[in-house]
């Protein structure tokens, strides 16, 4: 196991923004920058053991700032949507950033995604880790309290990158964190994601307006596009004509997982066939947003000149429903004082 830190890039301000790379005995190799705490590379071997780098990104720091679907960062303070910008927490109203139509998406204009990251690397017996802290001050993109969080990225010998994270804040105030690491199987930048199969464990997802935003309905995905409980290439359905799939141009959609006990436990399983690629992805968060990349128009053009088109990945985002402080129905995503908040997702590889 190894890990390696060098300098990146400067921020526009002058903030030093570092690049750690953790390896493990197999040769698979994580990069992670401390700016939004991207993952910028993962190599990991197809089934003839050639190693692949598997997630979207770019090559510097510039093309992070200027120009991100959110590619390989984590999302807060509230990851996905809330509606309107708006939500009431104790009685009092809170307004947001609009910047979703009308809706607020991933924190705002400034969010977790756009912080430097104080970083320290953290090794342990059979992994190579770094933690990262960032404390987001009361009244950051409209959010109250003092909010600490603290993110652990680990890669174990057995090919798993684990994210632990953590938070405490002085007064009450929503959270909801996730990673947006864009995946192709077959290899960043080659095709699209339609013949990778795909598994969620869920019975039932969140339905959504013309907004995106979800009704408050559980509906179970039997008899409809949405149902993944057996393994299904994601082009099988993804164009067809259905109200939802329209409404997202694609996937675009919070699964309801089926493990809702807050154990560490698979919420999807995606093949890729020409590799042999398997990505498992575990969570304790009780939902997961699957998003196939359909707003990516080949305009991008990430690491080693490699252009970007429409679904040529998808997300697998593990986190509390969308719009959560404003259904009181949902998982409450309210983190008070003298509460910890803490969840983990990993994602495993392997082959066959």
């Amino acid at each position: 196991m190894g890990i390696q830190k060098q300098p990146f890039a400067k921020t526009p301000h002058g903030q030093v923004v570092d690049l750690y790379t953790l390896t493990n005995a197999g040769g698979v190799r994580a990069r992670i920058m401390t700016y939004g705490g991207t993952i910028v590379s993962l190599e990991v071997p197809d089934r003839e053991g050639k190693l692949g780098d598997v997630v979207l990104g770019f090559d510097t720091l510039a093309e992070y700032i200027k120009d991100s679907p959110h590619f390989g960062c984590v999302c807060g303070r509230f990851a996905n949507r809330i509606a309107k910008g708006r939500f009431t927490l104790d009685g009092v109203e809170y307004k947001l950033a609009t910047n979703n139509g009308p809706n607020h998406l991933h924190g705002g204009i400034k969010g977790f995604d756009k912080a430097v990251w104080k970083t320290e690397p953290v090794e342990k017996s059979g992994a190579a880790g770094v933690r990262m802290t960032y404390t987001s001050a009361d009244g950051e993109e409209g959010y109250p309290g003092a909010l600490t969080c603290k993110m652990t990225y680990t890669l174990t010998y057995d090919n798993e990158l684990r994210i632990d994270y953590q938070a405490r804040t002085d007064k009450p105030t929503p959270l909801n964190l996730t990673n947006h690491t864009y995946f192709n199987l077959a290899g960043a930048g080659t095709g699209d994601i339609n013949n990778h199969e795909l598994m969620i464990n869920a019975d039932r997802f969140t339905p959504t307006d013309a907004t995106q935003i979800p009704t408050g309905e559980l509906r179970p995905v039997e008899g409809t596009p949405m149902d993944f409980r057996k393994p299904t290439p994601i082009g099988a359905r993804i164009d067809a004509d259905d109200e939802q799939l329209r409404t997202g141009s694609g996937y675009d959609h919070n699964w309801v997982l089926n493990s809702a006990d807050g154990s560490l436990a698979l919420a999807a399983e995606v093949y890729e066939p020409t590799t042999g690629r398997v990505m498992r992805t575990y969570t304790t968060e009780p939902g997961v947003q699957l998003y196939t990349a359909n707003h990516l128009d080949g305009h991008h053009v990430g690491k080693a000149g490699k252009r970007y088109g429409r679904r040529g990945a998808l997300c697998l985002e593990t986190q509390h429903f969308p719009d959560s402080p404003n259904k009181p129905d949902f998982p409450s995503t309210i983190l008070r004082p003298g509460q910890t908040y803490a969840q983990t997702t990993v994602y495993a590889f392997a082959t066959r």
